[in-house]
């Protein structure tokens, strides 16, 4: 899973595979450690109480719950973007989980093997 954070937005992507583990297991996550060992949890996790996309941020997790049913629809089609925002202190926080998609143009030294096919392959263009 890919996250990428920009000023008061969150994006997560999800593979092929974390997308399966979300539907079968109610959530993926994954961390990144920091050298003297502090570490940054993700989560995307399915929830039965929830009516609407939310985010949490507590004891380094940051975490997205979606309605389960809701997960449901999106893992079995091809949307490709689920999204919400919340109101913060100091505006709104947007987030989205989307389905990570294999670049137009390989990179090297990145495996892309469990990615979703780009919708514009084969196309020609690299952007």
């Amino acid at each position: 899973m890919k996250l990428r954070i920009r000023g008061s937005s969150l994006r997560l992507r999800l593979s092929q595979g974390e997308v399966r583990t979300l539907l079968e297991q109610g959530e993926v996550a994954d961390a990144i450690t920091f050298p003297g060992g502090a570490r940054l949890t993700y989560r995307v996790s399915a929830d039965v109480k929830l009516d609407e996309i939310s985010s949490s941020y507590e004891n380094n997790l940051i975490e997205i719950r979606i309605p389960e049913k809701l997960v449901a629809h999106w893992c079995g089609t091809d949307l490709v973007t689920l999204s919400g925002a919340q109101p913060t202190a100091s505006g709104e926080l947007r987030f989205a989980v989307e389905k990570d998609f294999a670049c137009l143009a390989p990179r090297q030294d990145e495996d892309e093997s469990d990615h979703f096919p780009h919708p514009r392959a084969g196309s020609g263009e690299t952007c």
